[in-house]
């Protein structure tokens, strides 16, 4: 018996469909696939982008979980009202108070000076609450000064070049006849009904002396009143008396109505600090300066002229920079005046006090007046 064996059909292998045909060689199919490979993910992910992009918020449906939730808010009735800013201090003012007052420190003020004050005046003004006397002076100006003077000494006098002659002796007055007074009343007779006097008789130059007295009968009233009279040399009179000034410099006064009800020697309120005695030292300084300037100088300057000059001065009392002047005139008024500030410098250190208040510099303004 013979077996008839039926050839089975060759399996076919399934293979993937490309575009393309893959090469035979390893190497070159190799990068082929490589290619394939890169371009499908760089499709995958342009395909997939939008969505990995998208925002849920972005879309315009709003899902029915994300509704706006409803909140309350309460606002206090004065959370918009805006408050007043804190009021601030005010600042320290320099007086100049007079220095023949008695030392007194005030209640409460913001001057201050280089001694202790309490404001008076000698005709006190009725209800007066002014922490400066009351004065009369000019409307337009903010002085503080209420007593002026001169803050440089007379010069002394020369002695005379020849000695003065010796005068003649004073002349004695000569003496005055004085004669006593008439006699007293007596009685005459033996009747005591009948009274009489003696005839008394009036002499000249009659005194209440107990005696005469032998003398000139047109003898001055007065004894020794010619020696009273002042002997005067023509050729060397004698100095000319001045007036005791307070030594505190001249002084423009300022209009002030409104005074106060304490009675005493002129003062200020002010309160004593090493700042203020600084400054009285500063500013006298100026003073003594600027008139010897113009004392040598001989300027002519219209009365009334007004210079302002601003300067900055350190802590080492040395004047760093004149900042700046103001004044309807120019030239040697105002060069004066910067000169005045600046030749007497430095003035001296300051102390810690001052530097921890005013720090290492401060700006001044000084206003010149020309009368």
């Amino acid at each position: 018996m013979s077996e008839i064996l039926e050839q089975q059909p060759p399996v076919r292998k399934r293979r993937i469909l490309l575009p393309f045909r893959l090469s035979d060689d390893s190497d070159t199919r190799a990068v082929q696939i490589g290619i394939l490979g890169t371009v499908l993910l760089h499709l995958i992910i342009l395909l997939l982008a939008p969505r990995l992009l998208q925002s849920p918020y972005s879309s315009s449906k709003v899902p029915a979980r994300s509704l706006p939730k409803t909140f309350s808010i309460e606002i206090a009735p004065d959370a918009f009202i805006q408050k007043p800013a804190p009021k601030l201090p005010s600042p320290l003012k320099y007086v100049e108070a007079n220095p023949n007052a008695p030392d007194n420190v005030p209640d409460k003020t913001n001057n201050f000076s280089f001694m202790n004050q309490q404001v008076a005046q000698e005709k006190p003004t009725p209800n007066g609450k002014s922490e400066a006397p009351a004065m009369q002076g000019r409307k337009d100006l903010q002085e503080t000064q209420i007593v002026t003077g001169q803050l440089s000494k007379p010069e002394p006098v020369s002695p005379p070049s020849a000695p003065a002659r010796p005068l003649p002796p004073t002349p004695v007055a000569p003496r005055r006849q004085q004669n006593p007074l008439a006699g007293d009343e007596s009685q005459k007779g033996t009747d005591i009904n009948g009274y009489g006097s003696d005839e008394s008789k009036v002499l000249e130059n009659a005194k209440p002396v107990p005696q005469e007295i032998k003398g000139v009968k047109d003898a001055p009233q007065v004894e020794g009143a010619e020696a009273w009279m002042p002997r005067i040399d023509p050729r060397h009179p004698q100095p000319r008396k001045t007036l005791q000034e307070q030594h505190v410099r001249p002084a423009i006064f300022a209009d002030n109505q409104f005074g106060t009800s304490n009675i005493g020697p002129i003062a200020i309120n002010a309160k004593w600090s090493n700042y203020g005695e600084y400054l009285k030292r500063l500013i006298e300084e100026v003073q003594v300066s600027w008139d010897k300037i113009l004392d040598q100088s001989q300027i002519s300057v219209p009365p009334g002229t007004q210079v302002s000059v601003t300067f900055r001065l350190n802590s080492k009392g040395e004047i760093t920079a004149i900042v700046n002047h103001q004044s309807d005139v120019q030239g040697p008024a105002v060069e004066s005046c910067m000169s005045a500030i600046t030749t007497p410098a430095p003035y001296g250190p300051w102390t810690d006090d001052m530097v921890a208040m005013l720090g290492n510099d401060q700006e001044m303004t000084f206003l010149f007046f020309y009368q």
